[in-house]
């Protein structure tokens, strides 16, 4: 079974040659191994590279203990480098070597060496990356598999693919599994004794039970907004127990940096600013989420939002969610403020793109619903509803797009169609 990840690879193959380290960073299981090892290794050699100037050490093989000594494993790369041409080396699971942040900087030094490196655990997140590779680290940063990366390694139709994507999600390893017991255990297993078991372990949470339930509000509650304050007025209310909002809001950020959860806040469209609170929470991964709960909130809705938002974000766009004020006057005269969402302002350079995800148009009130907020900004971007309904696209005599869910997912040049 061979997932294509053409987004990565290409991502890889600009870089060539940049003089930096290239940082694979991403939840774990999310394929960055398969993506080094396999996919770029096959592209290196089918270009011509020799098998000689590929050096690849995956660390975390018992074989290769002696090279998690730092002096042992530059030893070892010096020793391979036998002509002025270009060497690619391959280091998987970096963070099990000692000392790796002056290896990867001594191999820098080295005129004909391009670096490639893949991290995980506790060690090896998001925020070390930026504090210990400032200006010399290129990070590329990998997601669970899109729909349509799914798709490509999927042996059922399409419909089939997206009922199996909205319930299990796009970790690579979830295709391998046949039954549904299987891969409700696989998540569960990887949840317990991967992401939450590195985060509890990295930041020494001394009340996982906090941190769990917090977990569990965030999954029950995609697509709301809110903010540390508000989750600590749930805790009281709710389950009687004070944590405050410093605390929750550490909890956050110990999730984001782990790539468990993605942040989207508030961006006033009329004004251009963004607003820090309330935000949206998203999961990396829907599967996740989904057992999590025990796959017992697995509204289609909801769970299509959060894709379309991986999606956005998987294609390169900075996203936001979009609030439009609209004034009017009321009997009396008096002035008054309505605000209206839009529910993803995606941005790249200097595109945007305005977008609703509305599951189904029933009625012709539900369209003017969605349509509204977008009839309200002027400005001459493009502005696209997406609903579940299997259509190509449709535009309306105010330019604005509908397209099906399957068709925005599987067809890369969607947004511009």
């Amino acid at each position: 079974m061979e997932i294509k990840r053409d987004v990565y690879l290409q991502k890889l193959v600009r870089k060539q040659g940049n003089g930096l380290v290239k940082i694979i960073t991403g939840i774990r299981r999310s394929g960055k191994s398969y993506l080094l090892f396999t996919l770029f290794h096959n592209y290196l050699v089918n270009n011509g590279i020799p098998s000689d100037h590929i050096i690849e050490v995956a660390l975390d093989d018992r074989s290769n203990l002696s090279l998690r000594n730092p002096d042992n494993m530059l030893q070892f790369i010096k020793e391979r480098i036998k002509d002025e041409q270009r060497y690619y080396i391959i280091l998987d699971e970096v963070q099990l070597l000692a000392e790796f942040e002056d290896v990867l900087n001594s191999l820098l030094h080295i005129n004909n060496a391009d670096v490639y490196v893949t991290g995980s655990n506790s060690k090896f997140l998001s925020s070390d990356i930026i504090t210990e590779f400032r200006g010399r680290g290129d990070e590329i940063r990998v997601y669970p598999l899109s729909f349509a990366e799914f798709v490509s390694a999927y042996s059922g139709s399409k419909d089939e693919a997206w009922d199996d994507y909205c319930n299990y999600g796009g970790l690579p390893l979830i295709l391998k599994e046949e039954t549904i017991e299987d891969k409700t255990n696989y998540l569960l297993s990887q949840l317990k004794k991967v992401y939450i078991s590195d985060i509890m372990e990295r930041n020494r949470i001394q009340n996982p039970i906090e941190f769990d339930e917090l977990l569990d509000i965030l999954a029950s509650s995609i697509g709301s907004f809110t903010s540390p304050k508000k989750l600590s007025n749930t805790f009281q209310s709710v389950k009687n127990k004070k944590i405050s909002d410093k605390t929750i809001r550490q909890y956050l950020e110990y999730m984001q940096n782990a790539f468990l959860i993605s942040k989207a806040r508030r961006f006033d469209v009329k004004g251009k600013k963004y607003i820090n609170v309330p935000v949206k929470y998203y999961f990396e991964d829907v599967g996740l989420r989904n057992a999590l709960l025990a796959f017992s909130q697995t509204e289609e809705n909801h769970i299509m939002e959060n894709i379309i938002y991986n999606e956005l974000r998987i294609r390169g766009y900075q996203v936001a969610v979009g609030i439009v004020d609209v004034y009017g006057k009321d009997e009396n005269g008096i002035t008054t403020k309505q605000q209206l969402e839009v529910d993803f302002v995606a941005t790249q350079g200097s595109k945007k793109y305005y977008i609703q995800s509305a599951y189904a148009l029933p009625s012709s009130s539900k369209i003017i619903q969605e349509q509204r907020p977008f009839l309200k900004i002027n400005d001459s971007f493009k502005k696209i509803i997406i609903v579940r309904d299997n259509i190509q696209v449709r535009r309306n005599e105010q330019g604005i797009a509908t397209i099906g869910v399957i068709n925005f997912l599987l067809n890369e040049n969607s947004l511009d169609i």
